[in-house]
């Protein structure tokens, strides 16, 4: 009888149907592709994971960094929903917690100020202020011809007032015009019936027509909620001035900004940090520093459905989805993030550019009102300076198209710059502009938040129905013969937390996804191989990843069997995976051919004989795999296949004899023992025509 060789085609493809895939692999899970000279992909199981930190983190991961400090101190920041933590040690792994605390009150307004200086005090009950904390005055409040609004250092006078200094951008004090004590007021809003036009009074507010004017605080007066930015319309006095809203007064009405308090957003920080400068006529505060190191109480932790990460040097930069921009040095001796004063407070991300080294923030303000087209970044080697002056290369751009960034990331040679309809390139040209902004790419926007990676020279990413790549001839879509298996069961309700995950060490990229009806976090992957151009898929959930870094191999987050806790796990550690006690479980690795046409399909083949070709375990290690081979035969496509299996191989293994009778076969492979390894060689089977019917 004569035999004949087993050889696959690389990749997997579920877009084709199982008879039109012939020869090559329709089902996947837990395996990957390497290629070998003759340009072939040969199949093998995926490299398992380890438990990277021991103990369980207590709220879902999203985000991961890895760095290093000047002393060349490894450390992993760990961005959680309920935490920011940072891993560090070799054989034995500490972890600190350093999320940021922040605290807000609604007091009623009672502030001093006196003639002639820039110092305001500030009475709230309770607040317990130290010398190291800020406060972030959302609601504009006038007090002795000085409007407050913004981000002020604090400096304790006792447990229930603290003092601020009020500066303008440039840093030059900006005295009280009246001695005042225990007063303020918040703005005062007057409708009128079926007009849109809303009438605010703030004494000595300091508008004019065209300025914006940013309410932080909603507020709803005459039937119109009042919230967001708004452009100054007239102004009848210095006290009073209008503006124009979406909507029609449902009658006369008079109320006043968050019902008349003040609303104080205090964030905690330790040790020095500079000082601040603010939006305007009384921005943010600046000023000495005291001595101590507690942390004022009631100050509650920062919690974030995302964070992004990165580091300034041995610096780390963290900033909370919709939050302000924090720091945290290693070697300072901080117990928590400290937030950067002078940053915007509100920001979508950030990432630090290189080789000039500047925080680039999107999704960012002026104003505290979030835009969500506006990029904007601090000087160069100066994360203090955000305000762009002749003298340094602070700065700022709104992507004229788009309804929003989504990301952007450090790619080669430029910052790219992604909204939900294109791709940007944001490159550094020096004075005066900092930066020049291109439109590289159209229709090829982001899909999510983190679904864009930097791989081998080029950037790949996921796009609303399709995958694209950014290389030497610009933007080009990749094929993808896998598409039905993401786009046709993806959860679009969660798409922000789809996760790009890239393994240098074997070319591959994994965007982890969510499907339908599965809970909203990322249970599935899909995975191409930028050397074979191939793709595979399967089943596993990781909510955050970063590559190979100074930790070592690539390192993700997800649960472990036996707890219902997320881990920070690093991958390609282990032919095995790893359950929350930290034992190894079995990866079950398999996949599943179309269906080969034996001989034309006119004539039916008997097979008798398959002659298994495999390596059975690591180079120079135990040869001690168990795989399982089966075959699933018909006569005709639609037909329900016969099952012949599975037969169990090792190396000791010389043929098995499944002895079965079709037009149409199928085979697969899996596997299911630890400590094993394996990848598929040139198998042979022995077959003759058997018949037509």
């Amino acid at each position: 009888m004569p035999h004949s060789s087993l050889k696959l085609i690389p990749g997997v493809d579920v877009n084709r149907t199982p008879a039109l895939n012939e020869a090559a692999i329709s089902f996947s899970n837990l395996i990957r592709f390497v290629p070998d000279r003759q340009g072939l992909g040969l199949v093998q199981k995926l490299g398992g994971w380890t438990r990277y930190y021991q103990n369980a983190i207590e709220s879902i991961i999203r985000c991961l960094w890895a760095w290093e400090d000047t002393n060349a101190n490894s450390y992993l920041a760990v961005g959680a929903e309920a935490s920011l933590s940072v891993i560090s040690g070799t054989t034995t792994k500490n972890r600190r917690i350093i999320t940021p605390r922040k605290r807000i009150d609604n007091v009623a307004v009672d502030v001093n100020t006196v003639s002639g200086t820039n110092v305001v005090t500030i009475n709230d009950t309770g607040s317990n202020i130290t010398n190291y904390d800020f406060v972030y005055i959302s609601t504009q409040i006038s007090v002795g011809g000085l409007i407050l609004f913004g981000i002020y250092q604090c400096f304790s006078i006792g447990a229930n007032s603290f003092n601020i200094y009020t500066y303008d951008v440039l840093g030059n004090p900006v005295l009280a015009t009246a001695t005042v004590t225990n007063g303020g007021d918040v703005a005062v809003f007057d409708t009128v019936l079926d007009s849109p036009f809303v009438t605010a009074t703030l004494a000595n507010h300091g508008y004019v027509v065209g300025d914006t004017f940013p309410v932080l605080v909603s507020t709803t007066v005459g039937g119109i909620p009042i919230f967001g930015n708004y452009i100054v319309q007239t102004v009848p006095t210095v006290d009073t001035f209008t503006f124009a809203t979406n909507y029609l007064a449902t009658s006369n009405d008079t109320g006043a900004m968050n019902g008349g308090d003040a609303r104080y957003e205090f964030y905690a920080g330790v040790g020095p940090v500079p000082a601040g400068s603010g939006y305007g006529v009384g921005g943010y505060g600046v000023g000495g520093y005291g001595s101590g190191s507690g942390i004022a109480p009631n100050i509650n932790t920062i919690t974030a459905s995302d964070w992004t990460l990165d580091n300034w040097g041995e610096i780390l930069i963290a900033c909370p989805l919709g939050g302000g921009i924090f720091q945290w040095s290693p070697t300072a001796g901080n117990s928590v993030l400290t937030l950067i004063p002078q940053a915007p407070i509100v920001n979508q991300g950030i990432v630090v550019a290189m080789p000039q080294r500047q925080i680039i923030a999107w999704g960012s303000t002026f104003t505290g009102i979030p835009d969500p087209l506006l990029i904007r970044w601090c000087d160069v080697n100066n994360f203090n300076v955000w305000l762009g002056t002749v003298t340094n290369q602070a700065g700022s751009y709104r992507i004229p198209k788009g309804s929003r960034i989504v990301e952007c990331i450090q790619g080669p040679q430029q910052t790219l710059v992604w909204t939900d309809l294109g791709l940007w390139a944001m490159q550094y040209i020096g004075f005066p502009d900092v930066y020049g902004f291109s439109e590289i790419g159209t229709g090829c926007g982001l899909i999510g938040r983190k679904a864009a990676t930097s791989l081998g020279g080029a950037v790949y990413w996921m796009g609303q129905s399709q995958f694209y790549r950014l290389a030497n001839g610009g933007v080009e879509p990749v094929s993808c013969p896998i598409w039905d298996v993401v786009f046709q069961d993806l959860d679009t309700d969660n798409l922000d937390r789809i996760r790009v995950a890239p393994n240098s060490r074997f070319g591959e990229i994994a965007w982890y996804f969510p499907t339908k009806g599965n809970g909203g976090e990322p249970s599935h992957y899909i995975k191409y191989n930028i050397f074979l151009n191939q793709w595979d898929y399967g089943t596993l959930s990781r909510t955050a990843w970063i590559n190979e870094s100074v930790l070592g191999p690539p390192i993700g987050a997800g649960k472990l069997p036996g707890s219902a806790l997320d881990y920070v796990i690093q991958h390609e550690t282990s032919p095995d995976a790893v359950n929350a006690d930290g034992n190894p479980v079995a990866i079950n690795a398999s996949f599943e051919t179309g269906y080969f046409v034996i001989s034309e399909a006119d004539l039916k083949m008997f097979v008798d004989q398959v002659w298994p070709d495999m390596k059975w375990g690591y180079y120079g290690g135990t040869q001690n795999a168990n795989v399982n081979l089966t075959f699933y035969v018909a006569d005709y496509p639609g037909q329900t296949p016969l099952t012949y299996g599975p037969y169990v191989m090792t190396q000791n293994t010389t043929f098995i004899t499944p002895r079965f009778r079709g037009r149409l076969v199928s085979i697969k492979m899996d596997s299911n023992d630890i400590g094993t390894f394996w990848r598929i060689g040139n198998m042979r089977y022995r077959s003759q025509p058997d018949g037509k019917f």
